[in-house]
């Protein structure tokens, strides 16, 4: 199985990404998607940050205030990474049962959406990895057109972040994305074509195919055994 780490930063076009991948029929395992659920009302990482935070948090039905808490820890590193403590392991927890269930179905090529990809180490548990890069200031004009926020905000949310010129130098593959849609798109056709070629051999036999196989074999190794032995014991 192959698992493609796909990261960017904020308004860095990520997403456009991802759902490029979803329309090719690659699944994408969404840490956003998976974070939200984590903080769903009732749930444990829900408890753990209303605990940390208090109820300024909470919208009037209960559930977590999300671009309220966005703006409480972008604006204080200490409290952002408290927070990402904080609900680490359930966020991993999560990635890890949507990535088995994907492996279940039986696809061997997965995409892992994760903005923290390098922040969380979750980096060295896929190849290749890909960054969506743009510009620091590509980051805030779309930022500030995309959010109606102010351009402290912006800026703060950006720098919260680790810098994308350093995540382009981590990445196998890189997505230039200060062009037009069009131009992403095009280098995203080569950047599909790339991630799922054929697996190699160690990437097979991670996949469920490949498992099978060798429990397979397994098995019908411990029968001939058996069989061998009943016949000399005879």
């Amino acid at each position: 199985m192959r698992i493609v780490g796909l990261t960017g930063g904020i308004a860095s076009g990520k997403s456009t990404v991802s759902n490029l991948f979803k329309s090719h029929g690659v699944p994408v395992v969404d840490a956003d998607v998976v974070a939200r659920e984590v903080l769903r009302k009732g749930s444990g990482g829900w408890k753990k940050v209303v605990a940390a935070f208090g109820d300024e948090i909470l919208l009037d039905n209960g559930e977590v205030n999300r671009p309220r808490l966005g703006q409480i820890v972008f604006s204080d590193p200490d409290k952002r990474q408290f927070l990402n403590r904080l609900l680490a392991p359930y966020i991993s927890r999560g990635i890890f049962w949507e990535v088995l269930k994907l492996w279940m179905k039986g696809y061997k090529v997965i995409v892992l959406d994760v903005p923290l990809l390098f922040e969380a180490k979750m980096d060295k548990f896929t190849k290749p990895i890909t960054v969506v890069w743009v510009d620091p200031e590509t980051q805030i004009r779309r930022l500030l057109a995309r959010d109606r926020s102010s351009e402290e905000d912006a800026r703060n949310r950006v720098n919260a972040q680790m810098p994308l010129d350093v995540k382009r130098g981590k990445a196998d593959i890189v997505i230039d994305n200060t062009g037009s849609l069009d131009d992403l798109t095009q280098q995203f056709q080569k950047v599909f074509v790339e991630v799922t070629r054929p697996l190699t051999w160690a990437e097979f036999w991670l996949s469920r195919q490949g498992v099978f196989i060798i429990l397979a074999s397994v098995t019908s190794g411990v029968v001939l055994s058996m069989k061998a032995f009943d016949n000399h014991a005879s």
